[in-house]
Formats: C-alpha cells, structure tokens, sequence
C-alpha cells in the first residue's frame, strides 16, 4: 500500500477529483486552503496581496497497482499548466487495525 500526498493550485481540483474516480480511488483526506511555494520556478500561492492564490492539498491511501495509473492522470492534468503546481509524493505505507 501506498501513502499518495498530492499538492495542487485550486483551479486543478476537479482534474484531481477526475483522476481519483478513475482510478475508482473513493478514500481520502482533503485540504481546502493551503499555502505553498513549489521549488521549480512555479508561482507562490500564498494567500497574501502580492500572491492572492491558494494551493489545496490531498492524501488518500491506495493499492500498490494502482498508484502509476494514479500518477500518470495526474501528470497529465499538471502538463497543462505546469507553472500553476501540481505535484504528488509517494510514500510507503502500513495499514494497522485499531
């Protein structure tokens, strides 16, 4: 299982909202309002006078097999407007009963 981390400007959310119902990905947790600046050359998205837009930001956990496909949707929405930010971490993940 994986731990898929996706940071992105608010205009990209229905093309990530896409992407996971695609991949038939129904589990996660969102943040609205979000502030961030990307480390390739993109615009900030701070919330302030001088950069008034905001990021979002997503984590949902989902089957190894499925997090390239996942990816790869992604990828393709971010190419669309690369300096507006959107980026994915993948990460390990151990599912535990409580």
């Amino acid at each position: 299982m994986k731990a898929v981390f996706i940071s992105f400007y608010q205009a990209f959310y229905d093309e990530v909202m896409e992407a996971l119902e695609k991949n038939q990905i129904t589990g996660f947790t969102f943040w609205e309002e979000v502030r961030g600046r990307g480390s390739r050359g993109g615009e900030p998205h701070l919330g302030s006078h001088a950069w008034p837009t905001l990021n979002s930001a997503l984590l949902t956990f989902v089957p190894d097999h499925l997090v390239d496909k996942l990816l790869e949707d992604l990828r393709k929405a971010d190419e669309s407007a690369p300096k507006q930010g959107l980026r994915a971490f993948v990460l390990e993940a151990e599912e535990r009963t409580v």
